[in-house]
C-alpha cells in the first residue's frame, strides 16, 4: 500500500512545475526587464534615504538583496513613461524616474518562477474576487458590505460598476447613522482601506504624478492589482525591505490574515498537536531553506510545510492551491476541479487595464491541482507520509471528507429555507437586520468554515465547539424562524405584515 501511495504521487508532483501563463504577455513586464537606466546608482539613493528612512535602509542592508547587489535601482527605478512612474520625484535621469508602488512585475524580473506559481494560485484571486466588475454577485455583495453598510456610505456606487441606486437598495433609512457618510464618501473609502483591503488587496490608484492615493496605499494585501498589470507586491508575506524568505516561511507570516472568527487558521494551528510541537520545540526548526527534512529543519509541520515546501520528493511552490482537494471557504464545499487560477493572469495579461469582466474577473474558485482533486490529495498525503504511515493518513482524510459532507448537508437545508423565504418575500430588505439571514451567513462564513478547517487541520475544539456544535444551533434557530414566518404568512396573508409584526429576535453571534 505504501508503494501504491508513492506511485500515485509522481505525476502530481511533476505538475508543480507546470504553469498556465506566460509572463511576457504583459507588455510592461517586457519593458521593465529590458530596461537599462542611465546614470543612477544605489549609493546615490542612499545619500538621502539613509537620513530620511534609516529603518528602511537598515532592513535592506541586512537582506540577501543587499549581499547580491540588488538595491533601490533594481526595484524602484523605472522608465519615465512607466504606468507607476513618480513623475515629480526631485531626482530623475534622462530616461528614468522612480516608482513608489512596486508590484510583482518588478519582482518577476528575478523571481519569474515564483510569480508564475503565485498567479496560478488562489492567493492571486484575493483582491479581484471582491472587486470584480463582471456582474459578480460575490464581488457586489462584498463591496456593498464594506462600503455601504460597514462604512455608512449610503448610495455611493461600488468599485465594481454597480449603480449607486442598486448599492443603496435595502439599507435602512429609519436612523441617520445608516447613511452618515453619504455626503463624505472619501471618509468611507479611507475606512475600508483599514479593513478588507489589508488582507485581500485592492486596485492601487495613483494620482496624475504617480503618487499613490491614501484609499488604496500603503497596502500589503495578498493580491492588490497595480497599474502596470502586477498582481500583489509580494510584501504580504515577504515584509519590506528585507524580503526575507525565512521570515515568510514562519507561521506568523500566514497568521497576519488567516485568523479570526471566519477562518481562524492561526488559532486552529496553535491548538493542534502540530502547533503545540512547534511552540515548544522551535530549536528543531530551520526556515532558511525551502526543503523540509525531519530532524534537520522541522519536528512537525507548519503552514509552509504542508502548503508550499519541498518535502518528501515534492517541489517547493508558491501555488498554495496545488495540494488542496476541497474548497473549504465557499458557502458549499466543492472539489477543486478547475486547474490553475485565472483571475491573476487576466489582469496580468491585460497589462493593468481595468476592463469589467475581462481583466477584472472573479476568477476560478475551483482552482487547485491541474491534475485534479485526487492528485492534490495525493500530494498532501505525501507531505503527511514524511512522519505518518499510510493507514494513519488514509483514516485521517476519511474523517476530513466526512466533515465536509456533513457541513454540505446543513448548508443544503439552510439554502432550501432561504430560497422559500425569498420567494415569499419573507426576508427583510435590509438583510443585516434580518435574524434569519444573519444565521444563514454565520452558518457558512463563521461556524461552517471553522468546522471544516478545524477538521482538516487537526483542531478538535474548532471542529466541534466553535464549529459543528454552533452550526447545529444555527440550523435549529433558522428552522424556528422559518416555521414562525410561514405560520404568520398563513395568518396574515401578507409578507409585509409578517415582517412588520415580527417581534425582535436577537441572534447570538457564535464567536
Amino acid at each position: 500500500m505504501k508503494k501504491t501511495l508513492t506511485a500515485g504521487l509522481s505525476v502530481a508532483a511533476i505538475a508543480s512545475a507546470a504553469f498556465a501563463g506566460n509572463l511576457d504577455s504583459n507588455p510592461n513586464y517586457v519593458k521593465l526587464k529590458n530596461f537599462h537606466p542611465k546614470g543612477v546608482s544605489n549609493s546615490q539613493c542612499l545619500m538621502c534615504h539613509k537620513t530620511m528612512d534609516p529603518g528602511i535602509v537598515a532592513d535592506w542592508e541586512h537582506s540577501k538583496h543587499a549581499k547580491a547587489g540588488v538595491g533601490c535601482v533594481q526595484c524602484h527605478v523605472v522608465p519615465k513613461d512607466y504606468p507607476t512612474a513618480f513623475k515629480t520625484h526631485p531626482y530623475q535621469g534622462a530616461n528614468w524616474t522612480v516608482q513608489i508602488a512596486v508590484s510583482s512585475v518588478t519582482c518577476a524580473k528575478c523571481h519569474a518562477k515564483e510569480v508564475k506559481e503565485f498567479l496560478n494560485s488562489g492567493h492571486a484571486r484575493a483582491g479581484v474576487q471582491w472587486l470584480a466588475g463582471n456582474g459578480s454577485k460575490h464581488g457586489y455583495l462584498m463591496s456593498k458590505l464594506a462600503y455601504n453598510y460597514e462604512s455608512l456610505k449610503g448610495n455611493n456606487p461600488s468599485l465594481n460598476g454597480v449603480s449607486g441606486a442598486k448599492m443603496d437598495k435595502g439599507i435602512r433609512t429609519d436612523g441617520s447613522v445608516y447613511n452618515a457618510e453619504q455626503k463624505t464618501p472619501r471618509i468611507a473609502n479611507l475606512n475600508v482601506a483599514n479593513t478588507c483591503i489589508q488582507c485581500h488587496g485592492t486596485t492601487i490608484k495613483l494620482n496624475k504624478n504617480g503618487v499613490p492615493d491614501a484609499t488604496t496605499w500603503p497596502n500589503d494585501g495578498m493580491a492588490s492589482v497595480y497599474p502596470d498589470g502586477g498582481v500583489s507586491s509580494c510584501t504580504a508575506c515577504h515584509s519590506r525591505h528585507t524580503f526575507s524568505a525565512a521570515e515568510a516561511r514562519q507561521p506568523a507570516a500566514c497568521e497576519n490574515c488567516h485568523l479570526g472568527p471566519d477562518h481562524p487558521d492561526k488559532e486552529i494551528f496553535e491548538s493542534s498537536v502540530h502547533g503545540h510541537i512547534f511552540e515548544t520545540n522551535q530549536q528543531y526548526y530551520n526556515f532558511s531553506t525551502g526543503k523540509q527534512i525531519p530532524d534537520k529543519t522541522l519536528r512537525a509541520p507548519t503552514c509552509f510545510t504542508c502548503h508550499m515546501s519541498g518535502i518528501n520528493g515534492l517541489h517547493a511552490t508558491h501555488n498554495v492551491s496545488l495540494r488542496l482537494k476541497w474548497n473549504l471557504w465557499a458557502p458549499k464545499s466543492f472539489l477543486r476541479t478547475g486547474g490553475h487560477e485565472t483571475a491573476g493572469w487576466a489582469f496580468w495579461n491585460g497589462g493593468g487595464k481595468i476592463i469589467n469582466g475581462k481583466t477584472i474577473t472573479r476568477g476560478n474558485a475551483k482552482a487547485g491541482n491541474p491534475n485534479g482533486p485526487e492528485a492534490a490529495r495525493a500530494q498532501m498525503e505525501k507531505v503527511c507520509a514524511t512522519c505518518h504511515e499510510v493507514t494513519f493518513i488514509k483514516n485521517y482524510f476519511q474523517r476530513v471528507d466526512a466533515a465536509v459532507n456533513v457541513y454540505n448537508q446543513y448548508r443544503a437545508f439552510a439554502n432550501k429555507m432561504m430560497k422559500n423565504l425569498k420567494a415569499k418575500g419573507l426576508i427583510r430588505a435590509d438583510v443585516w437586520s434580518d435574524p434569519f439571514f444573519k444565521l444563514y451567513y454565520y452558518l457558512w462564513h463563521h461556524e461552517g468554515r471553522r468546522f471544516r478547517q478545524g477538521a482538516a487541520m487537526g483542531s478538535p475544539d474548532y471542529a466541534h465547539w466553535h464549529g459543528v456544535f454552533e452550526v447545529m444551533q444555527d440550523i435549529r434557530e433558522m428552522n424556528d424562524i422559518y416555521n414562525y414566518r410561514m405560520r404568520m404568512l398563513k395568518k396574515y396573508g401578507s409578507a409585509k405584515k409578517v415582517l412588520e409584526n415580527e417581534p425582535p429576535m436577537p441572534v447570538v453571534t457564535h464567536e
